[in-house]
């Protein structure tokens, strides 16, 4: 190994020198880079991938030291291994994360893994543009955290980064390489981080000159219960400004928010002006998020209202299935899936009822 470092060092001195210099492929070890969106926060890794090359058995603790180490080149005295090949692996993150509940800024950081037969120490260096670990200082480091090593029956040849275990707010990144793996879990704060990407961009031009990102970040808030009197201010631009405009969305939006400051009196006289404006569908809508939110009274007489007015609709129909289903009469319930099924030739809409029929029969949930 310290032939080939030697060889390396002395190929980049002589390529300085170089006015010119050729493209060459990778010395055996493959650049390669993975990203993936957690929320809204982007993670990122370069690295490179070093091959298995037929020292099984003869990787970890052997060719990857164990721990922190002298590695006889360069100023650190105990370094981790480099997580991967050839330069710094980075890691790089366009928000705050949590690395196993672990806060670390956003930022790209230079990733080393200090190995162990059981556990290992992951290092994220605020200092990410050096060659390998052999300059790697303590004093750099923004955060360490310990995981589990664990050991696979699979072999990879040659070392990987894979995001998986995704949810909307966290997934498992996990390093492989022989039949090793070591994986750790990014979590964010998904409710905090779009919220100030909303306030990042609530001024620009993507938000004052369309109604739709104003109300659909007012309905975020409305949605999700959080940040309410900002959410009304949103909710009251996509209505009052230049570009705003008084529809149903915008409306119930405002009025939603209301309701939920407990300025009931405000938010129902704005309400029953959005139901004068809003369309079979967009009643429908509502009343399903009446529904989720657990209102399911209120949701029934909104689908109510819609189907005395449009009876031949068929989203009043699908309306109408949602009311009694939350209100316990699953009958019901089936009654006006058979009807809605009358109102529409569209195959999938035929499909769909289809399924929520099954749903209703075997007591699931719907619309959810």
């Amino acid at each position: 190994m310290k032939n080939k470092l030697i060889a390396t060092l002395l190929f980049t001195i002589c390529s300085i020198g170089l006015k010119g210099q050729i493209t060459f492929p990778p010395d055996g070890n493959k650049k390669a880079s993975v990203s993936e969106y957690i929320g809204i926060t982007e993670a990122k890794i370069n690295y490179s991938r070093p091959g298995v090359k037929g020292r099984e058995g003869k990787i970890w603790g052997k060719l990857v030291h164990y721990g922190f180490a002298d590695l006889g080149y360069g100023t650190s005295k105990a370094a981790p291994w480099r997580a991967g090949a050839n330069e710094n692996t980075t890691i790089e993150f366009s928000t705050d994360v949590l690395i196993e509940n672990n806060i670390l800024q956003k930022g790209k950081y230079a990733f080393f893994i200090a190995m162990g037969e059981k556990k290992a120490t992951l290092v994220f260096s605020k200092f990410n543009n050096a060659w390998g670990s052999f300059y790697y200082k303590k004093e750099n480091d923004a955060l360490r955290v310990e995981v589990p090593v664990e050991k696979v029956e699979q072999s990879t040849e040659r070392l990987k980064y894979e995001f998986v275990d995704q949810t909307e707010n966290s997934a498992v990144i996990s390093m492989q390489w022989e039949r090793i793996k070591v994986p750790f879990k990014v979590s964010v704060n998904l409710q905090k981080t779009q919220i100030e990407a909303f306030r990042n961009e609530v001024d620009s031009g993507i938000f004052y000159r369309y109604w739709q990102n104003l109300q659909m970040a007012a309905d975020y808030c409305l949605t999700n219960n959080i940040n309410l009197e900002e959410g009304l201010s949103w909710a009251d631009r996509s209505i009052n400004t230049y570009f705003g405009e008084s529809n149903f969305k915008t409306l119930s939006t405002y009025a939603g928010l209301l309701q939920k400051l407990n300025r009931g009196t405000e938010a129902d006289s704005i309400m029953q002006k959005a139901i004068s404006m809003g369309t079979s569908q967009d009643l429908v809508t509502y009343g399903v998020r009446l529904n989720q939110m657990r209102m399911h009274e209120e949701a029934f007489n909104i689908f109510k209202k819609n189907y005395d007015k449009n009876p031949d609709d068929f989203y009043a129909h699908l309306g109408m299935v949602s009311g009694h289903f939350y209100l316990g009469d699953k009958n019901e319930a089936l009654k006006f899936c058979e009807s809605a099924m009358k109102k529409t030739t569209d195959k999938m809409f035929l499909s769909y009822i289809d399924n929520l029929i099954t749903n209703i029969k075997e007591g699931k949930d719907i619309f959810n």
